[in-house]
């Protein structure tokens, strides 16, 4: 490869290797590359252009041309490799979710006894907080249901750090009475 310094567009600033060019030498094999690496022959055009894009945007020139094609190598090995991680992740929140719609949709779960209970103590809790004063009721669902800190729902609320912990110590004393009276004992799991 010819590592005579080239101003065209395609050239990287300030390096001495002609991209266009030698991503067009080392194309075949880079792709079969990054083909091996995925194991998916449909995203190969992809992450090859994303290696182009990354061999004309460097940050630092290539100080020896003539490792051009390793460099390539290494990009493609990378992009091939952030291709699987995002697809791998994707795959995992796909399976959660499908799992998680057919518990909820259909009732199954693993353990069906469990979620029978989960769901019925989802139940009782729900009618608990009904039960609850609205102050009470607020305060609960503002800390449980939203996840706001104390320092969020004295703001919000206009007083103290110290009022919010009492209100809560209160607010949950009122809806485990509530949750006994209905039938959920503290010891069960």
């Amino acid at each position: 490869m010819p590592a005579s310094p080239d101003s065209s567009p395609e050239a990287g600033p300030g390096s001495g290797v002609d991209w266009g060019r030698c991503l067009d030498e080392h194309g075949v094999w880079l792709r079969k590359v990054i083909r091996a690496r995925t194991g998916d022959r449909q995203v190969v055009d992809e992450i090859f252009q994303q290696v182009a894009v990354a061999a004309v945007e460097q940050k630092s020139p290539l100080a020896d041309p003539a490792k051009a094609a390793a460099w390539l190598h290494r990009l493609a090995v990378i992009h091939s490799a952030r291709f699987r991680r995002q697809r791998g992740r994707e795959r995992r929140t796909m399976e959660r979710v499908a799992q998680q719609q057919l518990d909820e949709g259909n009732g199954r779960a693993g353990n069906v006894l469990e979620w029978l209970v989960a769901r019925e103590r989802q139940e009782q809790t729900r009618l608990a907080l009904e039960r609850l004063a609205g102050r009470d009721a607020e305060i609960l669902l503002l800390k449980y249901a939203e996840r706001w800190s104390y320092r969020q729902i004295a703001e919000r609320l206009g007083i103290t750090e110290k009022a919010v912990d009492s209100r809560l110590l209160r607010a949950r004393a009122r809806l485990r009475e509530q949750l006994i009276a209905l039938g959920i004992d503290e010891t069960e799991p």
